[in-house]
């Protein structure tokens, strides 16, 4: 069997009256959640497509907050197993004591979905029915000031998921060679002024350290001929808002502090060994970079019968979704089926 995949008058625009309610695209291209919540992307599509089904073993690779694990555990019943992943150590032990004592025997591992092999035989199974991940980063992570994730509040340039990790944002911009910063903001963000970012940052870090966000921040914005009160004039009176002209530099330095990449790609090449025939791999991908790794290790796994089945192209929120979750707005869900 395959996987599943009123209109109003309205006022003429001068009179119209802009409503809490008519504002969603606008906040959903400043990218606005409300900070301090967490809300599971494509729930409905993924459960459609993964099947989860009494007595299944759930690898839930990025554990999180728990959203899409209640989801699974809900239907996998008292003869299932779910086992949650997280590098973040205070995500996992916060969804520890959520999750933790409900019908289905759990375990948690506080380890990079890259080892979803030695989880595997750590937990001493056969192979999982069901392997899941979400490379999203969680609003929670986003909206912590001290992580230096987002531009949006000030903070050291940390940026790392897992703080076992040695080196920084801050590291990483002090030590990598111009040439370097600027294919990694073309390959990972297509960031249009890639050369001129690097150029400034080289030419920054010889007479101050960047460390914090206001200081990319501030670098960008001039690197792209703006002023920090130009920019926000200019996304003031755009109708839907403008994308913030330091989101790639700080998307890109992300993905490279904890090799977002790299370990993608481990668990695309690991993940079949560790599913039961017919068991089901899906994967939620948030930029181009990834969709891509994820797309073509599926259409390779397909055409070598590695997988019998996989989805024809990604499947995106509705609009609804986006409406009340607006950062899922760039959310891609693929799958596959192992032969």
């Amino acid at each position: 069997m395959g996987f599943a995949q009123r209109n109003k008058k309205r006022k003429p625009a001068a009179k119209r009256k802009k409503s809490k309610s008519a504002q969603p695209d606008k906040i959903r291209a400043k990218g606005k959640t409300q900070t301090g919540t967490h809300v599971p992307v494509l729930c409905k599509e993924i459960i459609r497509a993964l099947e989860p089904a009494e007595g299944n073993i759930v690898a839930d690779c990025t554990l999180g907050y728990g959203g899409h694990g209640r989801e699974f555990i809900k239907r996998i019943g008292a003869e299932g197993m779910y086992i949650g992943i997280d590098v973040d150590g205070w995500h996992l032990k916060r969804a520890t004591k959520k999750l933790a004592g409900l019908p289905p025997k759990t375990a948690f591992h506080h380890r990079n979905f890259s080892e979803i092999a030695a989880v595997k035989a750590d937990e001493g199974i056969e192979g999982f029915d069901i392997i899941f991940a979400d490379l999203g980063i969680s609003s929670m992570q986003v909206d912590d000031a001290k992580r230096g994730i987002s531009y949006k509040s000030d903070g050291p340039l940390d940026m790392r998921l897992d703080t076992r990790l040695e080196r920084t944002g801050a590291d990483l911009l002090a030590e990598l060679p111009e040439e370097e910063i600027s294919r990694i903001l073309w390959e990972y963000s297509d960031e249009p002024d890639h050369e001129f970012i690097a150029k400034c940052i080289a030419g920054q870090r010889i007479a101050n350290p960047i460390t914090t966000v206001s200081q990319l921040v501030r670098l960008v914005i001039n690197a792209k001929g703006l002023s920090e009160k130009s920019w926000k004039i200019k996304n003031k009176n755009s109708e839907f808002g403008s994308a913030h002209p330091a989101a790639r530099t700080f998307q890109t330095f992300r993905i490279a502090v904890n090799g977002e990449l790299e370990v993608l790609e481990k668990l695309l090449s690991d993940a079949p060994c560790c599913l039961r025939p017919g068991g089901r791999l899906g994967i939620i991908s948030f930029h181009s970079g990834e969709d891509r790794l994820v797309k073509n290790a599926f259409r390779k796994g397909l055409s070598a019968g590695i997988y019998n089945e996989i989805s024809q192209k990604a499947i995106a929120p509705r609009k609804w979704e986006v409406m009340q979750n607006p950062r899922s707005s760039s959310a891609k869900f693929r799958w596959a089926k192992k032969a």
